[in-house]
C-alpha cells in the first residue's frame, strides 16, 4: 500500500489577497508590493504558489510588467559570469 497510514494530509486552500482585502490596490507605481510577488532572480511568482485567483494575477502580471518598463522592478540580476 502507498499511502499513509493513519495520516491524513491537508492542503489549507491559498486565499487572493486582493479578494479578501479589497482596500488593497494593484499599482505599477507600489514597486515594493510589487517585489513580492517577484523572485529574486526577477521572475514572476506562479499563480499556483502565490495563492491569487487569475482575475488578480492578470492585473498583478500587467502591473509588474509596466514597471519594468519604466525601470521601477528589475528584468533579471545582475549576474558576472
Amino acid at each position: 500500500m502507498a499511502y499513509n497510514r493513519g495520516r491524513m494530509t491537508y492542503h489549507r486552500r491559498k486565499v487572493c489577497r486582493f479578494c479578501a482585502d479589497s482596500s488593497i490596490a494593484i499599482d505599477y507605481k507600489d514597486s515594493r508590493m510589487l517585489r513580492y510577488f517577484t523572485t529574486e532572480r526577477g521572475k514572476i511568482i506562479p499563480r499556483r504558489i502565490s495563492g491569487n485567483c487569475a482575475k488578480h494575477q492578470r492585473i498583478l502580471t500587467v502591473a509588474i510588467k509596466r514597471a519594468r518598463n519604466i525601470a521601477l522592478l528589475p528584468f533579471t540580476t545582475s549576474t558576472i559570469r
